[in-house]
């Protein structure tokens, strides 16, 4: 396993640094300052994309002829490390970004990625995931959305949930039965849908956070051309695992996980607890311990994982151990943090006495949402010691 940067590397860190610090929209025009569902908060986070995308920081490794710049690995991680050290707006298009254009990349047509790769990039089309239903979330297979081909469309009826940004979304990659008849891991296809669709009907949920990130779509005959079939007709499951693959992969954020950690230490140093610094109590150092351990040895496990990668190496199940470990630490460093706090833990955002205006009680109640999106950690755990470690299956 390579621990070191290259002087290229390096080189190349200090630009995308130096440009950070130029172009990171100001404070008192943040694009955090609005909420996730806010017309214009959408604006302004297509425009950072697109700004982004004009520098050529954005999807770097992606072929050239789909709007990438082949650039190995290496210098996209560096470029999200950095976004993540300089609290940079996250990517409006995060799920065109990480989830559909490696989807489609891989499993797409020619004139499908020369049509979606190049608006992905751009932020131009946003686009969220159809994957969860009413009854049919850790047991994604059962889904019951029905597509039926009827001449060169499908006929789409049925319903999705906790589909994430849907209420601003341009285009949906959405997986429905096309042969009920079929064993529920076949029979299943993947289609993208255009968001404007007439009987799509999008109601938004509000979040224990206090956000409508979160909707339900409903679909009532609407009709999406066959040309926007991915893959073969019924093989859906094989293409909703590779985007599962990219979806956990980016659930699992390294760096921002040591950001969180450095904001729980700073906290501990600086909050009283029984008239002194948390981190000077003797328990509360052992627990401060453990999660750091933690952390180190997911930074260890994901430099193994981009090693691999760049020696064009499998990772294997790497991705889905980086989304157990890294979101259920992230929970754990926002409890600890509550913990800390204690009786000023509940506080809100512009309340009297809160400390770090709330950040705290906020990521606890969002990351709990992470640890069961994309495959709960208990589905997580089966695959890894199923597919993994070669254990025979629970039950």
């Amino acid at each position: 396993m390579d621990l070191t940067y290259s002087k290229e590397d390096e080189t190349f860190r200090k630009e995308v640094r130096a440009w950070l610090k130029k172009n990171l929209p100001k404070k008192d025009k943040a694009i955090s300052d609005l909420m996730p569902h806010d017309p214009e908060r959408v604006k302004r986070s297509k425009d950072w994309q697109h700004k982004l995308f004009d520098a050529g920081y954005v999807a770097m490794n992606w072929p050239k002829e789909y709007g990438g710049q082949d650039a190995d690995v290496m210098r996209q991680t560096i470029v999200n490390e950095e976004l993540t050290l300089a609290r940079a707006p996250g990517l409006v298009g995060a799920s065109g970004l990480t989830m559909l254009g490696p989807t489609l990349i891989q499993c797409g047509t020619e004139e499908q990625k020369r049509r979606y790769l190049p608006k992905v990039l751009t932020a131009d089309e946003i686009w969220c995931q159809g994957y969860s239903e009413p009854g049919s979330g850790s047991d994604l297979a059962s889904l019951t959305t029905r597509a039926e081909l009827v001449g060169d469309e499908f006929v789409v009826n049925g319903q999705k949930v906790w589909t994430s940004n849907a209420q601003f979304s341009d285009w949906m990659f959405c997986l429905v039965r096309t042969d009920p008849d079929a064993p529920k891991h076949r029979g299943i296809s993947y289609i993208l849908i255009d968001m404007r669709t007439p009987g799509i009907t999008v109601r938004p949920l509000v979040q224990m956070t206090g956000d409508a990130g979160f909707n339900e779509v409903f679909f009532d005959n609407a009709r999406v051309p066959r040309a926007n079939l991915v893959g073969e007709l019924h093989q859906g499951w094989m293409v909703a695992n590779a985007t599962l693959f990219h979806e956990r992969n980016m659930l699992g954020s390294t760096t921002r996980t040591q950001l969180m950690m450095q904001n729980l230490i700073r906290l501990a140093r600086s909050h009283q607890r029984y008239g002194k610094p948390a981190a000077e109590d003797p328990l509360m150092r052992q627990k401060l311990s453990d999660l750091l351990t933690r952390v180190e040895a997911m930074k260890y496990h994901s430099y193994r994982q981009l090693t691999d990668v760049m020696h064009g190496r499998s990772p294997g199940i790497g991705a889905m151990v980086n989304k157990l470990v890294g979101t259920e630490l992230n929970h754990d460093i926002c409890a600890l943090a509550l913990e800390i706090m204690n009786s000023y833990a509940p506080l809100k955002k512009g309340a009297v006495r809160v400390i770090d205006n709330g950040t705290w009680a906020y990521e606890f109640m969002f990351t709990l949402g992470l640890v069961i999106g994309g495959g709960t950690s208990q589905i997580q755990k089966n695959i890894i010691s199923e597919r993994g470690l070669g254990m025979p299956k629970s039950g």
